[in-house]
């Protein structure tokens, strides 16, 4: 990961937006570099994935005066690269993000659309004197912006480089671009033109290819990657495909709680299986209490299941950055809110399906992706996330609903029957979904309502009503968030749409915990 920034104006010091950049040192350990423009500024921090050489050091420039930086994967780069050079274009390092510059002066707007990537930009057009901004389509990578009191616009990878910049800070819409002051929706990965007809094979077939190549092409670096591997079925997918590519041993890393870890035992059995080198973190319930305020002012949210699933997470990326060389790791997020939930198996109907899907994906920037970006960036790493390959999500939200709706005794099918073969364990493949913060340990999430119970007497919602502006807390765990929150990012809850969920208006859903455990088809999902 990187850190960027962007402000359009001069009258807030350089010095000034430096210090606010400051706070996301940890996403570019490896340098930083400020460049001054005639109406505004550029900021980068560089955490070194390609082209790891000095010439690969943003904010890239060209003759004309124009600079971008850029968070990103330009997938494919390689050959779009030799493409450019073809056409008279040089470059000066093995940087993906040095074509970005080249590519707008070709393409324009239309660039955002064509990229395979994730990534958020914000380019300054010298000719016209203007600023650029864009997200990829699914908000892999974040961006933030807010509103000066000039009325200026600002940018940054996450809110707490903008606190005290703005009076508000929202998350920049993904797939849009920003420019003459207009957020532009370039493409929507929710809108299905045309509903896909292919019979259920050609359909497991096709998901079972875009996998596959939405693994290889992120498994590009020039540093060590590393994978993410919870025994769940879909970072499971992720480094089965991995190590069938590579042919040799991958490293693999897995989190459990010291009590009472569900999931280790499964990782231990796909590490084994595909023969990886296995590496286990063990975290105690002192580690989350002592970890609580630390996480919840690196994720910049209060949402209960975001926050629950972010623990194991963080810790386990925090160990990962102090014993490896690792810098890229390849995670499952995503697979859910295209294949479905625990809680999808109540969907009343294959369209009800569907809009919870596009619901999930229109937001997912907020939630798992956020704690995917933030747990991993905060400890000086990469997430790369094959899931969300904009091919293969395209594909998966085109297929006809009335297949993706649990009609066959086992969630997720169409992953499941894709990927039969040898792939994974078949006990692994078949095996039910359990909540990552529930696999960690059933004792993570105890000890954290526990301690919101410690915390909070009977006059606890009279407290919550402070926060009735939006979102307001419905369980003592969840005023223990939203408290913690407000201290680092006081009224700003707006920056998180509401709390992730089950759909209370299906039957079965109407509960007030976010985890699957409250469900009554969870079943042996947690054993």
């Amino acid at each position: 990961m990187c850190s960027i920034m962007g402000y359009t104006s001069k009258d807030i010091s350089l010095p000034r937006l430096e210090g606010a950049f400051a706070a996301t040192k940890s996403r570019g350990p490896d340098d930083s570099r400020s460049l001054e423009l005639p109406s505004g500024a550029l900021l980068f921090h560089r955490l070194a994935i390609m082209g790891v050489h000095p010439e690969g050091m943003q904010p890239f420039t060209a003759p004309d005066g124009s600079a971008v930086v850029c968070n990103g994967e330009l997938y494919g780069f390689r050959k779009l690269k030799k493409e450019m050079e073809g056409r008279g274009y040089a470059f000066a390092s093995g940087s993906d993000c040095e074509l970005l510059l080249p590519l707008w002066r070709e393409h324009g707007v239309r660039m955002f659309g064509e990229l395979d990537a994730e990534f958020a930009l914000i380019l300054y057009d010298a000719p016209t004197d203007r600023f650029i901004a864009a997200r990829d389509p699914i908000g892999i990578r974040p961006l933030y912006y807010g509103y000066s009191g000039s009325d200026h616009i600002l940018f940054a990878s996450e809110p707490k480089n903008l606190l005290g910049l703005t009076d508000r800070i929202m998350p920049f819409p993904p797939g849009h671009y920003y420019k003459d002051g207009e957020f532009v929706c370039y493409r929507d990965m929710t809108k299905v033109e045309k509903v896909c007809g292919d019979d259920l094979e050609t359909v497991c077939a096709n998901i079972h290819e875009k996998l596959i190549l939405g693994v290889e092409k992120r498994l590009d670096a020039d540093v060590p990657v590393g994978f993410l591997l919870s025994g769940g079925l879909d970072s499971s997918l992720v480094c089965a495909i991995a190590a069938k590519l590579l042919g040799r041993p991958i490293e693999t890393y897995a989190v459990g709680m010291s009590t009472d870890a569900i999931d280790l035992k499964y990782a231990r059995q796909v590490a084994d299986y595909i023969g990886s080198s296995h590496h286990e973190i063990y975290i105690t319930g002192q580690d989350v209490l002592d970890t609580l305020d630390e996480l919840i002012y690196t994720l910049g949210t209060y949402d209960i299941t975001t926050i629950r699933a972010s623990m194991g997470m963080y810790l386990i990326c925090r160990a990962i950055h102090k014993q490896s060389g690792i810098r890229v790791l390849l995670t499952g997020e995503i697979s859910d809110e295209l294949f479905g939930y625990k809680y999808t198996d109540f969907a009343p109907s294959p369209e009800a399906f569907q809009r919870e899907s596009e619901k999930r994906i229109r937001e997912i920037h907020m939630y798992d992706v956020l704690r995917a970006d933030r747990c991993i960036s905060a400890n000086s790493l990469e997430a790369r996330v094959p899931f969300g390959d904009l091919d293969l999500v395209q594909y998966i939200m085109s297929i006809d609903p009335a297949k993706k709706v649990n009609v066959y005794g086992k969630g997720k099918y169409l992953l499941r029957h894709a990927f039969e073969g040898g792939y994974l364990p078949e006990s692994i493949l078949q095996r039910e979904k359990a909540a990552f913060s529930d696999a960690v340990g059933h004792s993570l999430v105890d000890d954290l309502k526990a301690y919101a119970e410690r915390t909070y007497g009977d006059d606890w919602q009279a407290i919550a009503d402070k926060y009735s502006y939006h979102a307001k807390p419905f369980t003592k765990e969840s005023l223990l968030y939203r408290e913690i929150f407000e201290k680092h990012y006081p009224g700003q809850g707006t920056m998180v749409a509401d709390f992730w969920m089950p759909n209370r208006e299906w039957e079965g859903c109407d509960v007030d915990d976010p985890s699957a455990r409250v469900l009554s088809n969870y079943g042996a999902s947690g054993e």
